[in-house]
């Protein structure tokens, strides 16, 4: 028995402090926006006419793909003009959760990993590995939604199963599949100095004269191929960097001189424009996420019980 799909919803945060699962078929889409996630990401493709955009990154999907995104990496998925059903089940979870699932010794995360030798946002795994996981993905939202005794539990026990799946599929294969031709376009060299470069003074202008290219040409193929301006994804990936230094404990004086914003002023309306929250107030969140952590067994359990 198949699990229940669902339409496309735009929310981009997680509402529990565990999980979330969600099979997702559209008949359209004209297009999603580029984000990140403060949590891991694991996307299982179906269905569709999709090229996904990660950083510096693009590969052309084909059914049965799976992409690991990390809470560090922008990402989007663009969409062919020849438009087919577009299925999908996208899992996220917390990162404080997945760190309390490792057993000793190991690190159900490490998948994620991208400074790994050899990693890649895409797994393409043999037919029984990718029926294997359809079956374990498809009985963990069966069990979310049955209320059986233990439910939760046993849907925490396939959660975990997956995990170990794509931590051994990853493990396997260095690369699966090259990025898509375009990757050694202009465009994607561009990402690739923004993502290195971003604490730096960067403008349209100077990354026209970086890679010898009209300014005119350069931001039309980028709006063509990621999906948002030049400008956007700067001040997208600058403040991706930001929120990741101030979990580090860093000052606010410190990050915005460490990522390019110039000022605080700058920087705080930057910040509240995306997250709706200013920096004073996340780095709150952050302490008071703090002083709720707790050993392995009895984490896991209460964080289920809070939901």
């Amino acid at each position: 028995m198949a699990s229940r799909t669902q339409r496309f919803d735009s929310r981009q945060h997680m509402r529990r402090n565990t999980y979330e699962i969600f099979r997702y078929k559209d008949p359209y889409l004209k297009e999603v926006a580029l984000h990140h996630h403060d949590f891991y990401e694991i996307y299982f493709f179906l269905s569709g006419n999709v090229q996904y955009n990660i950083e510096s990154h693009s590969y052309l999907l084909t059914p049965g793909d799976i992409l690991l995104i990390s809470p560090m990496e922008l990402h989007q998925p663009i969409f062919g003009k020849e438009q087919r059903s577009y299925e999908r089940i996208v899992l996220w979870i917390n990162k404080s959760f997945l760190e309390s699932l490792s057993p000793p010794g190991e690190n159900l995360s490490a998948c994620f990993d991208t400074a790994a030798p050899g990693h890649t946002n895409l797994l393409r795994p043999e037919e029984y590995v990718r029926h294997l996981l359809t079956y374990q993905l498809e009985q963990l939202m069966l069990e979310l939604d049955s209320g059986e005794y233990c439910s939760d539990y046993c849907a925490l026990s396939y959660l975990v199963q997956v995990l170990i799946l794509l931590n051994r599929q990853a493990k396997r294969q260095n690369k699966v599949a090259e990025a898509k031709a375009a990757s050694d376009s202009v465009v994607y060299r561009t990402l690739s100095y923004i993502n290195a470069h971003y604490s730096e003074d960067l403008s349209l202008d100077f990354l026209a004269n970086q890679f010898f290219i009209s300014k005119y040409h350069l931001s039309r193929e980028f709006g063509r191929l990621v999906g948002t301006s030049v400008h956007r994804y700067i001040i997208q990936k600058r403040l991706v960097m930001a929120k990741q230094m101030m979990r580090e404990g860093r000052s606010s004086t410190e990050v915005y001189q460490r990522c390019g914003f110039g000022d605080y002023s700058n920087f705080y309306r930057a910040f509240k424009a995306e997250y709706q929250i200013s920096p004073r107030e996340f780095t709150a969140q952050l302490k008071q996420a703090a002083l709720h952590s707790g050993g392995l067994p009895r984490r896991i359990r209460g964080q289920m019980e809070k939901e």
